[in-house]
């Protein structure tokens, strides 16, 4: 290459991974691992996750090398992106299974029927959460259970719940929408 791996270009390096050199692949991590493990850690928050995903940004820019674009940014901030998006979908991952929609509406009757025990322990606010939530139609409350509680995407719920895409949208806006005026009545009823 002509001038010390240490002092090339970032496109060189970048170039360099698809010809095999060892030591090209050396200098290209060298100059990028602390950027690319601050970015996963960042996002995991769990260093021995956050080194593998270090490895597997690497692994992704020796494969995807020749399709880097230096008019979209540059070497560092394609290898940031990668990932970024490496460590999200490791997150998503590790999540814990939701729980079955098939026992969504024991769940439901559990949350919205209140019990002794859980009027002397539950706030004020919980028992307006509550109430607003089984005022609302059961399909909109377990779309707005599924993606409010259980972090499942619309695209989740649509699948769940065997609907199109767009009707598990409407539910869940819709059921957000009724459940904020709901809760904002409550506030505004509790003023003097």
């Amino acid at each position: 290459m002509g001038l010390p791996l240490g002092r090339a270009a970032d496109e060189t390096l970048l170039a360099g991974l698809t010809t095999g050199d060892p030591e090209i692949a050396v200098a290209f991590v060298r100059r990028f691992q602390r950027t690319v493990y601050g970015a996963a850690i960042a996002v995991v928050g769990d260093p021995q996750l956050a080194e593998d995903i270090a490895q597997q940004t690497f692994e992704r820019a020796w494969r995807h090398a020749q399709m880097y674009d230096s008019r979209r940014g540059s070497v560092k901030t394609w290898l940031t992106a990668i990932a970024h998006n490496l460590a999200i979908d490791a997150v998503r991952a590790r999540r814990s299974t939701p729980v079955a929609p098939e026992d969504l509406d024991a769940l439901l009757d559990i949350m919205v029927t209140e019990t002794p025990e859980q009027r002397a322990v539950a706030a004020e606010s919980a028992h307006r959460i509550r109430t607003a939530l089984a005022a609302l139609p059961r399909e909109q409350a377990r779309a707005l259970v599924m993606a409010g509680i259980y972090g499942m995407t619309a695209q989740q719920v649509a699948e769940s719940e065997n609907i199109p895409l767009g009707t598990a949208k409407t539910r869940i806006r819709t059921a957000t929408r009724k459940l904020r005026t709901a809760l904002g009545a409550g506030d505004e009823a509790s003023r003097p």
